[in-house]
């Protein structure tokens, strides 16, 4: 599984599968960042070319090292909140 990043493509700031012609990043990485992931509504209806693609929210390492834009939490903070996220929660980044 993947997401696309591809301006140009028709899945743009979508879920795709591989093999996939157009620019994607992989969902399965070995530093297990994405092991659990939430997609974030920025710039999803509608969805603008060039505007942004996918803002996670997902796992931070070990360090924090800084994201490409996503928010990383800890497991067991994410853990913890998970339970309380349903359809209409918002997640707000000040």
């Amino acid at each position: 599984m993947g997401w696309c990043d591809d301006p140009n493509s028709k899945k743009y700031n979508k879920l795709i599968k591989f093999p996939f012609s157009g620019k994607a990043e992989k969902l399965f990485l070995r530093k297990r960042s994405y092991d659990l992931l939430l997609v974030m509504s920025y710039n999803r209806r509608p969805i603008v070319p060039y505007k942004g693609s996918a803002i996670f929210l997902h796992l931070a390492d070990k360090k924090f090292s800084p994201t490409k834009g996503c928010v990383a939490i800890k497991k067991k903070d994410f853990l913890k909140i998970l339970p309380m996220i349903h359809k209409k929660t918002k997640i707000i980044i000040n």
